[in-house]
């Protein structure tokens, strides 16, 4: 597995030099694209979508189409190992996704299994070797799942929220139930990402969305701990080169000289915190991947430029930082402003290399 051609990316996650600092965009295929759009009507549905290996491809490669990015990130869902596990995966119009069969009780729990990423997803892998075969080494492709924590919130409660109290409920009144859960969570997740590595991603990202609503000894014994365990599992190389690890906990900039130790290679960074700062504390155990707030993107192009040359100054000279997002695109981006934000990523940031 050789480096890609333009290898930017790969190198600022693991602290290498870089001549300018790298920029992809989370849910960089999505609903603000009117050709993504048109292929998830295409497909009928979004779950339909992401288990197309040949439509996952197609949006993959979208806004690679239209903007400069210096890598792609694999099209498909969290929620996809809970989906192999049986819950019953759906999304309700406007309600985003749940579950049929969301666990609430020993029975259930002692009933799951992870799940075998060769036979039950193999659609995701597919999807990556068409990416990566699409691709013809122009730049990396990134892979990713949600923590076991993130994981166990939706199989908990069984649908998207803000306070997920089934969850929490859990982990107060039961949690050796929860860490039961975890544990299976846990191997899931390792299985997964090894199997899309030994498939052909380049680097590989696991997104902690709701680790940030824990309190902090609860983050560290539910979400951390379990992170870490992924992490110490997780194949370091393919073919004589270095697959990074990033890890994103939204709502964790309270946590991260833990998060700093937990095995990952980078950190990526929500819009609250400040990213000078972080460096600060941080120092060089990690790279650092962030953070613009996603609302600035529906800001003018000169906003959009002040506020990324913003950016890069906090993070200042050296190696170690990728541009990103602080959380998802919204879908009310105009494309054009995401053209504004790469080219002023790549036109600012040289001076700091």
């Amino acid at each position: 597995m050789s480096r890609p051609k333009n290898d930017t990316l790969l190198r600022a996650l693991l602290n290498e030099p870089t001549p300018y600092t790298p920029v992809w965009i989370m849910r960089q295929a999505g609903r603000y694209l009117p050709e993504y759009n048109q292929t998830r009507a295409r497909a009928g549905s979004f779950l339909d979508l992401c288990k197309n290996p040949d439509l996952a491809t197609e949006v993959t490669l979208q806004p690679l189409a239209r903007f400069s990015l210096d890598a792609a990130i694999l099209f498909s869902d969290i929620l996809t190992i809970p989906d192999a596990m049986g819950l019953g995966l759906y999304f309700a119009e406007g309600e985003g996704p749940r579950f049929h069969h969301p666990l609430r009780d020993d029975g259930d729990i002692r009933k799951l299994s992870a799940p075998d990423p060769a036979t039950e997803l193999r659609y995701v892998l597919d999807a990556v070797g068409q990416i990566r075969k699409a691709l013809d080494g122009a730049i990396p492709l990134l892979g990713f799942s949600g923590s076991p924590f993130t994981l166990a919130c939706y199989m908990i409660d069984g649908r998207s929220g803000t306070d997920f109290h089934e969850t929490k409920k859990m982990l107060y009144q039961r949690p050796a139930l929860l860490h039961q859960l975890l544990e299976i969570n846990a191997h899931a997740v390792t299985d997964y990402l090894n199997a899309q590595i030994e498939a052909g991603v380049q680097a590989v990202m696991i997104f902690d969305t709701w680790g940030g609503m824990l309190a902090g000894e609860a983050f560290h014994e539910f979400s951390l701990r379990y992170i870490e365990r992924v992490c110490t599992q997780l194949r370091r190389e393919r073919e004589g080169q270095k697959v990074p690890r990033v890890v994103f906990t939204k709502g964790g900039g309270l946590w991260l000289e833990s998060l700093a130790q937990c095995g990952a290679d980078a950190l990526g960074l929500d819009w609250t915190v400040d990213i000078g700062k972080a460096r600060a504390r941080v120092g060089d155990r990690v790279a650092l991947q962030g953070n613009l707030d996603p609302a600035v993107l529906l800001a003018s192009p000169d906003v959009i430029h002040r506020e990324a040359a913003r950016i890069l100054a906090g993070y200042g000279y050296g190696n170690g930082h990728v541009f990103n997002l602080g959380h998802g695109i919204s879908q009310y981006t105009p494309p054009e402003n995401v053209a504004a934000l790469v080219d002023a990523v790549h036109s600012e940031s040289p001076q700091f290399h």
